[in-house]
């Protein structure tokens, strides 16, 4: 259970992007509650990556507001993370890696193994754990960006493509550790992806995007078995053929 005031919802307000004069967030409202699981979809270019990093914080809107719903006692940057398709890996092990992260948030060193060892046992890296982080394969350093997230127990969890570039066996493991952690955790998540077997499998609601713009959302079963927007049967279509 949150033990802070809840930073959610988490409220856009008329958010607006612009990077080299050209507008790549147009005007973009939306609300991502406490305790459901959000998927944006649409095309590379569609601004779905922009957003999540407005949220996250790593980015500044042109205009409009990103607005966290935390009381006095709640940093918002505190309770949420990231793990993006490409995670960036230091030149540590396994272990050091969650370490690290655990220590920049400043938690206490002598609570930090049995976190560690609690969430490399969860995310299935034992056998990595004393390996370099450098050299392991993309499926075992997306657990471990994904193990170095959540040992720092977010109530919020952004991720951007966590299946993009694996094999199909990898991404079915993958997918099955997700599922587990935010059905068991009470994750908040919102999620990038092109895979509609990520979208049914985890999250609750769906928002379509194309050109900087939310062009249909809703419940995500509801979106793909009946979209009512051109463009979003033109895309699942699309993918459902791919």
């Amino acid at each position: 259970m949150t033990q802070h005031p809840s930073i959610l919802p988490l409220k856009i307000e008329n958010l607006d992007y612009e990077a080299g004069g050209k507008q790549l967030i147009k005007n973009i409202n939306c609300e991502f509650n406490q305790g459901k699981r959000y998927l944006l979809l649409g095309p590379n270019g569609a601004g779905k990556t922009l957003l999540l990093r407005l949220c996250h914080g790593l980015l500044k809107p042109k205009s409009g507001k990103v607005i966290w719903s935390s009381g006095k006692d709640a940093n918002p940057k505190h309770h949420q993370a990231m793990v993006t398709q490409r995670p960036v890996m230091l030149r540590r092990s396994a272990y050091a890696n969650i370490d690290y992260a655990l220590s920049v948030r400043g938690v206490e060193k002598s609570l930090r193994p049995d976190m560690i060892n609690a969430v490399i046992q969860r995310t299935g890296l034992t056998r990595v754990a004393n390996k370099l982080a450098t050299v392991l394969s993309l499926g075992e350093q997306q657990r471990l960006a994904i193990a170095r997230a959540w040992v720092l127990k977010p109530e919020v969890l952004f991720m951007d493509e966590p299946t993009g570039g694996l094999d199909v066996s990898v991404q079915a493991k993958l997918l099955d550790l997700l599922r587990g952690l935010v059905q068991n955790l009470g994750l908040s998540v919102v999620i990038v992806t092109h895979d509609l077997a990520v979208a049914r499998l985890l999250s609750h609601r769906l928002m379509v995007m194309k050109n900087g713009h939310v062009v249909e959302s809703g419940l995500t079963d509801q979106v793909l078995d009946d979209p009512q927007d051109p463009y979003t049967q033109l895309l699942v279509s699309s993918i459902l053929q791919s």
